[in-house]
């Protein structure tokens, strides 16, 4: 029975979203009297998909504590919830709503093409499909004929009906009877409406009706999507259409308009958007009538049939080394004053990164396969260091680019008196093409596919830091287009390694003690607590392990004995460093895991390896187990499946963190 009411609740749901999208037929008066009450009724593209968008949350980040505060430095910033699924792209978004939104106030936006400026796998493509998506969910009103020979036929450039009325006597009685403001009325009416027009002896209610449409990039009404073609090929039917042979071997005139086929972007477009790929491959042949379309918003097609109107979004997207060559010619002036160029880069934040693999593997058949803890990670942080690279040393300074990815990603590097520029800093002299080269989106999820089904072979589907890294090195190998090579592998082996070895046998350790990583946590803020009462000279209550107050000469003797083991030559300056580190990120409303601070992060690690010396024998060699190891066994595996470890896994891990 609930099966049989869900499966009505999704055919019911169905049918209400067909209804909603039916077309409907209106008079024309009927049209003219719902612009008195609905603006949406004429209402431009860019009007239109600003609605879309929806209302977005608008977010003080100087209220903000932790990360926010840092990366959009106490900025407002906005998010739209149609785009909530764009990690880290706030910047180029509020770009895009910005040029829509000048465009729907009819300022000289209006005229502009948006254009989406990255490298390839940056996500240019996936907005331009978002904002097609978006241009559907509003409807449009269409000339339709209601009478005579041609009637039933539907504009075939999905025109408004308020081109019909284009006189300054008819335009008068428009804005002041029903509303509609004179800038809504500057474009004329098509070839085709006006021969329809004529044949009806200019009796305009009685030649048109008007129906209610949906945009579809299925059907290519008001949504189009064109290509540049062959570069030798100067056509430019593909955007202002052509002559139907068809029709003239009827005997009907070439300069007729029912000769024409009004198949180009322009006419698919109008009334929406038209997306042009890779713009700049196009011949400028091929580009001119684009220019005369955004300046007029108007053209011609191929042959004499009068003037065709165009009220469409352009957008268009090439990458950066189209747009560089283009650019540098200076015969292409006049189109390039007609771009608005918005950067499309790479994400330099890994914890968004990460985010837009989850997202690609929750849209794959990966989704439901085994991921080690940490993979996603590292290859987020692995993305954002080979990004960073190209910059160089005028960037990064004496950072590592691993310490630097932290600090764009929000963090404070660990180490109060290191030499690390702050996230302020690091804008301030930031390159305008960060972010613009390196490991594509694309490229690392290539990677995490091949990491998945690199021991298929053996029944193995499933994906760990330790084969990534494997594949991570061989991809950079065969992939000539990634840069750095030599830097990208050295980075791999000497710190994504090491790291993840560190990682790894702290999860062994607390997986066998049956403790979890507030073990290791406890044992920082526990220090950081004592530092402090020293550094304060007030007694600390060790109420949680002697239950004693302990005083300065206590407090001396216990955090020597942990400094010890990290050969700290000044415990003073060190303690001054640590507290000072601990307090400036707690007021900044960060957590600070006890691995952090590198120095103090290196003692808790030291404790977990001498530890580790001692699990070693126990989870490797099984023959050797009594019944209470092999009962310890057994709870440290359960222990490791539940941090998100499949058997092979274990396997793997132990094996990897041998000596």
């Amino acid at each position: 029975m609930a099966e049989a009411k869900k499966s009505a609740s999704i055919f019911d749901a169905y049918k209400a979203d067909f209804d909603k999208r039916k077309e409907e037929v209106l008079s024309l008066g009927d049209y003219l009297n719902l612009c008195k009450e609905d603006h949406m009724a004429y209402a431009g593209p860019a009007e239109r998909l600003l609605k879309a968008f929806g209302e977005p949350e608008i977010i003080d980040t100087s209220k903000e504590k932790g990360r926010m505060n840092t990366i959009f430095m106490g900025k407002t910033i906005a998010r739209y919830p149609a785009f909530d699924d764009f990690y880290g792209m706030e910047e180029t978004i509020e770009k895009i709503v910005s040029h829509v939104r000048g465009a729907a106030e009819g300022s000289e936006y209006l005229k502009q093409i948006l254009y989406l400026l990255g490298p390839v796998g940056g996500g240019k493509s996936s907005l331009g499909e978002r904002v097609k998506e978006l241009m559907e969910q509003n409807p449009i009103y269409v000339l339709r004929v209601k009478s005579g020979p041609h009637k039933g036929e539907v504009s075939p450039i999905n025109e408004s009906p308020l081109g019909l009325f284009n006189t300054p006597e008819i335009k008068d009685i428009l804005a002041s009877e029903y509303n509609v403001p004179k800038r809504y009325m500057k474009l004329p009416a098509s070839p085709w409406a006006l021969k329809r027009l004529e044949e009806g002896g200019g009796n305009v209610d009685e030649v048109f009706e008007v129906v209610k449409v949906y945009p579809s990039m299925d059907k290519q009404i008001g949504v189009a999507k064109v290509e540049p073609g062959d570069e030798n090929n100067q056509d430019i039917s593909t955007l202002v259409g052509k002559v139907d042979i068809n029709k003239l071997g009827e005997g009907t005139a070439q300069d007729d308009v029912d000769t024409y086929l009004f198949s180009g972007g322009f006419a698919k477009g109008h009334q929406g958007v038209m997306e042009f790929v890779e713009m700049f491959k196009a011949p400028l042949k091929v580009l001119n009538p684009l220019l005369e379309a955004m300046q007029a918003r108007k053209y011609t097609g191929t042959e004499q049939i009068g003037t065709i109107p165009l009220d469409a979004l352009i957008l268009a997207h090439s990458n950066e080394s189209e747009w560089k060559s283009f650019s540098a010619d200076q015969k292409n002036e006049a189109i390039l004053d007609r771009v608005n160029i918005v950067n499309v880069p790479y994400s330099m934040r890994y914890t968004e990164e990460k985010q837009i693999y989850q997202k690609m593997l929750d849209e794959s058949g990966y989704s439901n396969k085994a991921i080690a803890p940490r993979t996603l990670d590292m290859l987020a942080k692995f993305a954002v260091v080979s990004r960073i690279l190209p910059a160089g040393e005028d960037y990064m300074g004496d950072a590592a680019p691993d310490v630097i990815a932290d600090v764009l990603d929000g963090r404070m590097a660990e180490g109060a008196k290191r030499n690390v520029p702050s996230y302020k800093e690091l804008k301030s002299r930031e390159p305008l093409d960060l972010g613009m080269s390196g490991a594509s989106t694309r490229f690392n999820f290539k990677t995490l596919t091949e990491t998945f089904n690199a021991r298929v072979n053996q029944g193995i589907l499933e994906a760990d830091p330790i084969t990534l890294m494997e594949v991570l090195k061989d991809r950079i190998i065969r992939d000539k287009r990634v840069p750095n090579q030599d830097a990208l592998i050295a980075y791999i082996d000497e710190k994504m390694a090491p790291e993840y070895k560190r990682f790894l046998s702290e999860e062994i350790v607390t997986a066998f003690t049956n403790a979890d990583d507030s073990f290791l946590q406890n044992r920082f803020d526990r220090y950081i607590s004592m530092a402090e009462s020293w550094l304060q000279e007030t007694e600390f209550n060790d109420k949680e392990v002697s239950g004693k107050l302990l005083g300065r000469p206590q407090l001396e003797a216990k955090l020597g004995e942990i400094e010890r083991g990290a050969n700290i030559s000044n415990p003073q300056q060190f303690r001054q460093d640590v507290v000072f580190y601990v307090l400036k990120q707690r007021a900044q409303g960060q957590e600070v895991r006890w691995d952090a601070y590198e120095k103090l992060g290196s003692v808790i690690r030291q404790s977990v390896e001498r530890r580790l010396e001692d699990i070693l024998p126990l989870i490797i060699h099984d023959a050797n187990r009594d019944e209470k190891q092999t009962e310890e066994f057994n709870r440290f595996i359960d222990n490791m499946k539940a941090k998100g470890y499949t058997t092979n896994m274990i396997k793997v891990a132990c094996a990897h963190i041998q000596p």
